[in-house]
């Protein structure tokens, strides 16, 4: 997310710190290079005015271009600029009223809407520990209901039993029955969607809206639109007076024009965004962490979060001690490949790393992605027990064997290997005086796609 802002941001601020003062006029051509940045990034014209407005006239202030590092400076108020665009603070989904709280999900057909339903169900489960029945209102899409119903068995979180024929009023009525007997804490509605934008549409939501009274109605836009995602959220709201946003595939919009827009074009917060497409991938929406991460800030926070959810903590306290010990194997190295997947794509970790802006290009060239580890597990998965404790044992013959099972091929078999082997020695040497620096030497030319006098063929694990 934010890939192509974050970069021309960073070339900016580059040249702001290199230079030792700052004149207004050095100020000017900042600002001008940054509205060209929002402007390509697809944010709308009257935020990016707003914005630059707002930067230069607390950018070319005295106490500014005569500070020690007046380039920090504008960094700092450019950043400042960009949190309160943003939305200024993080806005939790409103769970303020009787139970069973009703939510109300809207928005166009293709937009993410029943996934969407699904992901906050297991996110208001396993965070805030409340009992979620989900009820789909769309009898205009083929199997929508069933789709939801499955979505449910899979995040564990109880669905309304489907009746043919019934209408989205009826269905709504029903739902928060169901949630008042069987004691639910949560109501959440999935509506029906259009291709477009119609009257039909907003006269079903609205009608739905005004006899189930939601604490929430949340509009999901696909990111992947750009500014057609701040139209139909304009649309919207001027239809329903929505309570937020919901924007998906935010880990698939490079530019980040619609996050930016969303805000100061409709006034409705983003309450939370999708980050991939398993049931636990949505976030709550932090514009002080979206901001740092659009200047290379990083998002450790964020970062430390998600590992916290999603890493075992024994087992990775049972592999710090092996590997204190000098002892790591390839079943190991199966089990950390498991919980770095598990965290999400690799792209979205990197991008909650501060500075990793500076070798994005190396870091594309890697070729670092989730298909990679899953292959490697397949590969792992296909050796004996003693081979993975010993891939010495790996000889010619063995390879090809473990390539035939995990359906690759032996090349890759070998990748792996080398790659493990490289692993293993960066362990010992971290136990070693000194040890970290050799380290991350080794990384650096793993990075630079030097590594022991050959160029371009080893990958950074």
């Amino acid at each position: 997310m934010f890939d192509s802002l974050s970069g021309k941001f960073s070339e900016v601020f580059e040249k702001l710190r290199r230079r030792g003062s700052l004149s207004e006029a050095d100020v000017t051509e900042a600002l001008r290079e940054i509205r060209l940045a929002l402007l390509d990034a697809d944010v709308a014209l009257p935020v990016v005015k707003d914005f630059i407005q707002q930067v230069r006239e607390k950018a070319v202030g005295v106490e500014v271009l005569r500070s020690v590092s007046p380039g920090q400076m504008v960094v700092k108020i450019v950043s400042d600029a960009l949190v309160d665009a943003l939305g200024g603070g993080a806005v939790p989904v409103n769970l303020a009223a009787a139970s069973p709280v009703p939510i109300l999900m809207v928005g166009l057909q293709g937009s993410g809407k029943t996934t969407s339903s699904g992901k906050l169900a297991v996110r208001l489960k396993t965070r805030e520990r409340k009992k979620v029945l989900l009820a789909s209102l769309d009898t205009q899409r083929p199997a929508a209901q069933l789709q939801l119903e499955q979505l449910g068995q899979r995040a564990g979180v109880a669905t309304l039993p489907i009746i043919a024929g019934q209408s989205p009023l009826q269905i709504a009525a029903r739902a928060m029955e169901m949630g008042r007997r069987e004691v639910f804490d949560v109501v959440i509605l999935d509506t029906a969607g259009r291709l477009s934008i119609d009257l039909a549409l907003m006269e079903e939501v609205k009608s739905i809206r005004f006899a189930v009274n939601p604490a929430e109605t949340l509009l999901v836009v696909d990111a992947m639109t750009g500014q057609d995602a701040v139209s139909t959220a304009t649309a919207f709201n001027a239809a329903l007076g929505i309570t937020g946003i919901v924007l998906t595939r935010i880990d698939g919009d490079a530019r980040g024009g619609a996050a930016l827009s969303m805000r100061a074009v409709t006034g409705a917060p983003i309450k939370l965004i999708g980050t991939g497409e398993g049931l636990d991938a949505l976030d709550l929406f932090d514009p002080e962490r979206i901001a740092g991460r659009i200047l290379g800030m990083g998002d450790i926070v964020g970062l430390v979060e998600r590992a916290a959810e999603t890493i075992d903590q024994a087992a990775a306290e049972k592999l710090a001690k092996k590997m204190a010990k000098g002892k790591f194997d390839l079943e190991d190295y199966a089990s950390q490949l498991k919980q770095i997947s598990k965290m999400g794509s690799l792209s979205g970790i990197l991008g909650m790393l501060p500075g990793v802006g500076k070798i994005k290009q190396q870091l594309a060239d890697a070729n670092l992605d989730n298909t990679v580890f899953k292959r490697q597990a397949a590969i792992i998965g296909s050796m004996t027990k003693a081979e993975r404790a010993n891939p010495d044992l790996l000889k010619a013959s063995r390879k090809k064997r473990v390539a035939a099972g995990s359906g690759t091929s032996v090349q890759e078999v070998n990748k792996l290997l080398k790659q493990f082997d490289d692993l293993s020695t960066m362990m010992k040497r971290m136990n070693k005086a000194g040890g970290q620096e050799a380290m991350m030497r080794q990384m650096q030319a793993a990075l630079g796609g030097q590594s022991g006098g050959q160029k371009g063929g080893r990958r950074p694990f």
